[in-house]
């Protein structure tokens, strides 16, 4: 029955407009209620789901299931249908002489996109389809639209996004990956409280953003009558439990900067963020390996991560086999702009980029310059993973800095072309704290800088490591989407005029 068309008892014609189909559509449900039957129906018990019952299949069981009905074959006085969730469908089968005149009445006034319970008994058809057949139909909830096309589901993209329930109804790869990608964040839960991680919740209104450099979204709180903004990182916050005394913690929530949209970014996203007292950097990054792996296995059949383009054909194959490459940021710039790059003059590192064809802006400082060749050259055609490590120290005042000081204790792992990851050595020293954000803020630190939690460190901060990490990011590289609005639900739009 899975490859029989669909086909349905009232929408004859595929000329017909989608007003028609409606109309006749409501015309059933006047119909439904004269039978004297609620077309939208009401609590309804079931002893399994439609995917549970084929993956645990048996013939010969009393079951009773719900689902929308997506397939029909109607044989006249005996039907084959199809009902199913985003978790899965089975095949079931009605015959008038085995159901009530008015389960009978109902099922002719059926359309796809119905849902509908059904009680009966399991067997197995003659061609080995896992099958129930119906003793009792029940209508739950009547579909007053049509279904997306069987064979081509939501084609326009902007649909897809704009009205993901048509997508999920229709499309069984997209309700595998939304699936696939809760049930990844519910293991990553259980990988961290395995190792004595405990999850918290820190503030997403904020009197100042820190934690990360970004532009926030910003807004006022009447009662209070002060500025806040929605939080651009948790950082701050977990950092202020270490000094509080908690040795592993972590959250995992949303995140939001008022920046761009592109297909690696959404203005709000999810972020995980962990830390574990008496670590470093490199503690943290051989936590994020084997957690990334482990999810790998479980849930993508292995470590080699197929990404296809929209025909289907392979574009590259992710290899995640341990141990994964790690390689110092000046050393990998080296090798795409030469042994010399950091040994010539700021204007003669700006004349390299041109010749390399990195963009610049006028008011880029070096390390800036030095940055853009790196997210140019190398993270974009990085496609296994690779842990860049002792970045320049101006890109991230929250770290330990290495000895010399031109260095910090840090990761970015890339992974397909993008950072999945990064992790630090914390930063626990508060007057080397303040100094740097100081100068990140360049003149502006009554606005950016966040007094109070350098005033926290100073009461004593463990050493720590420290990770976030992308979770839309990491789930787009392990179910090979090509884009972050095809692993979030509801990805922000530009709202139609």
């Amino acid at each position: 029955m899975s490859d029989q068309p669909a086909t349905s008892t009232s929408e004859s014609t595929p000329q017909s407009t989608e007003a028609e189909l409606i109309a006749v559509r409501r015309e059933k449900l006047g119909k439904i209620r004269e039978l004297g039957i609620d077309p939208f129906g009401a609590k309804f018990d079931t002893t399994t789901t439609p995917g549970k019952l084929k993956a645990d299949f048996a013939d010969e069981k009393a079951v009773t299931i719900a689902g929308r009905l997506l397939a029909i074959r109607d044989m006249g006085k005996s039907v084959f249908a199809t009902i199913g969730d985003v978790e899965g469908r089975i095949q079931i089968y009605l015959n008038q002489k085995g159901v009530s005149e008015t389960d009978w009445d109902l099922y002719q006034l059926l359309d796809l996109g119905d849902w509908i319970g059904v009680e009966g008994e399991s067997f197995t058809t003659g061609k080995g389809e896992p099958s129930v057949k119906v003793n009792k139909l029940t209508m739950l909830s009547k579909s007053l639209r049509p279904m997306p096309d069987k064979w081509h589901g939501v084609s326009d993209r902007e649909t897809k996004y704009r009205k993901r329930h048509l997508d999920l109804m229709s499309n069984e790869h997209s309700a595998e990956v939304f699936i696939t990608r809760s049930k990844m964040i519910a293991e990553i839960r259980s990988f961290l409280h395995e190792r004595d991680y405990l999850e918290v919740e820190t503030p997403m209104l904020q009197s100042i953003a820190g934690g990360a450099a970004a532009r926030p979204f910003e807004t006022y709180h009447n009662a209070l009558g002060m500025d806040l903004t929605l939080r651009i990182a948790p950082e701050l916050f977990l950092k202020r439990l270490l000094v509080g005394g908690f040795t592993k913690v972590f959250e995992l929530n949303r995140n939001f900067r008022n920046e761009g949209i592109s297909r690696r970014h959404n203005p709000e996203f999810t972020m995980l963020e962990a830390y574990a007292a008496y670590g470093d950097f490199e503690t943290m990054a051989d936590m994020v390996e084997e957690m990334t792996c482990h999810l790998a296995e479980k849930f993508c059949g292995g470590l080699q991560i197929e990404h296809k383009d929209e025909q289907g054909e392979t574009l590259r194959t992710i290899n995640l086999q341990r141990p994964w490459k790690r390689a110092n940021y000046h050393d990998l710039i080296k090798e795409v702009a030469g042994d010399d790059f950091f040994d010539i003059t700021p204007e003669a590192r700006r004349a390299k980029c041109d010749e390399l064809g990195v963009q610049l802006s006028d008011n880029m400082e070096d390390y800036e310059v030095v940055q853009q060749v790196f997210e140019k050259k190398v993270e974009e055609h990085t496609f296994d993973p690779c842990f860049v490590t002792r970045v320049a120290s101006e890109l991230i005042p929250l770290a330990k800095v290495t000895p010399g000081g031109k260095t910090v204790e840090v990761y970015e792992l890339i992974i397909n072309g993008q950072e999945i990851s990064p992790g630090y050595s914390e930063l626990n020293d508060p007057d080397l704290q303040r100094e740097r954000l100081e100068h990140q803020a360049g003149g502006e630190e009554e606005q950016q800088i966040d007094h109070d939690f350098v005033e926290t460190l100073e009461n004593g901060m463990p050493p720590a490591g420290g990770i976030g990490i992308g979770i839309d990011r990491l789930i787009m590289m392990l179910t090979g989407a090509s884009t972050i609005r095809d692993v979030v639900l509801f990805p922000l739009l530009k709202k139609k005029d």
